[in-house]
């Protein structure tokens, strides 16, 4: 079996730490173009920023791609595409988060490859991300209020809860805007989601 893999430097070192079965081989390519020299590849994973890219319903193979505020049905992309998260820190995760047309490609991929998996609904940010995303939210709602300091709030959640990261050093791996943008697509649909305003204070160039 043969997987194509697009990814940066960062995703590729987190996915080296994660097993694979034996019989699969892993390509690494730095750019979309170089798909084409593996026609014979069973499955494609676009792990780049969410772009728009040229050709992509050419791709005839299970193909999958980053994609954490975009849907399938707002993509529409063809039903051989899910959609997985690819932010900084979740790739080394245990278990893949996957929103797809077809549940059987995706089974029959991932088991052959070797990792676990669980299909979510079709949703802006899968389930981790937008729980991840909630919990940043409210950690800069928390700071805003003069609660207590942002490096003060990361020690209390990581020795608190035992997540591996505390809501700040969080952001700051995924990527503040990343984070606002998801919050952003979730309030469009839900006003629990108001995003702090220190957030948007925070990208607003200075």
């Amino acid at each position: 079996m043969l997987i194509v893999i697009l990814a940066n430097t960062e995703q590729k070192t987190e996915l080296l730490s994660k097993s694979i079965n034996e019989n699969v081989a892993v390509k690494y390519v730095s750019n979309y173009a170089e798909f084409s020299h593996y026609n014979n590849a069973d499955a494609f994973f676009i792990l780049q920023d969410e772009l728009d890219i040229p050709g992509i319903n050419q791709i005839k193979q299970p193909l999958f791609i980053h994609s954490v505020t975009s849907t399938l049905e707002e993509l529409n992309l063809p039903g051989n595409v899910s959609r997985i998260n690819a932010w900084p820190t979740f790739l080394q995760r245990n278990l893949w988060e996957v929103a797809a047309k077809n549940n059987v490609v995706v089974k029959n991929i991932f088991e052959k490859i070797g990792w676990k998996y669980l299909l979510v609904p079709d949703e802006p940010g899968l389930i981790a991300a937008r729980i991840v995303a909630m919990i940043i939210n409210e950690a800069y709602f928390t700071y805003e209020e003069k609660i207590s300091t942002k490096e003060e709030i990361d020690v209390a959640m990581k020795l608190g809860t035992n997540y591996p990261y505390g809501p700040f050093e969080w952001a700051c791996k995924i990527g503040l805007q990343n984070i606002y943008n998801l919050l952003k697509a979730l309030r469009q649909r839900n006003e629990r989601y108001d995003i702090a305003l220190s957030i948007t204070e925070e990208l607003i160039p200075v």
